[in-house]
């Protein structure tokens, strides 16, 4: 028994580790804005650039070493790959505004069923994006 389960691990262990660093990126992102808002007194829209920025860049780094295993240390990968991984949470970023807009403000839907659909495409879109297009395996 104890085997499968190891090999259930195994297989999915960059989807575990995905979600688990999905999570923390999102503690990261919520304690940065709280921190700057809160106790910085810095205004709504940079706190919440700079907690953005901070989380995709912790999420950048963990998805690169643990989820998709890519150990390229070379500056010029690190670099292509950065670019593309901020890149693509920038799209599904815009998508998720697209979705919450249209969604709420023009067709007047519920907002948290809407804000959860949404999440999942985003979580989804996320991960296909950096597995084939950001870490893609050479």
């Amino acid at each position: 028994m104890w085997e499968k389960i190891k090999a259930l691990l195994i297989k999915y262990k960059g989807f575990i580790f995905y979600g688990i660093f999905g999570v923390l990126t999102t503690v990261i992102n919520i304690v940065t804005y709280a921190v700057c808002y809160r106790k910085l007194g810095i205004a709504n829209v940079p706190s919440n650039i700079i907690a953005w920025i901070l989380a995709v860049l912790f999420a950048f780094i963990t998805n690169k070493l643990y989820v998709f295993d890519s150990k390229s240390m070379d500056a010029k990968t690190v670099i292509s790959e950065l670019i593309k991984f901020m890149a693509a949470r920038l799209a599904t970023g815009g998508l998720d505004l697209l979705i919450m807009f249209i969604g709420v403000d023009v067709m007047h839907g519920p907002e948290i069923i809407l804000k959860a659909a949404s999440n999942i495409i985003v979580i989804i879109l996320n991960y296909v994006l950096s597995k084939l297009v950001v870490f893609k395996k050479k």
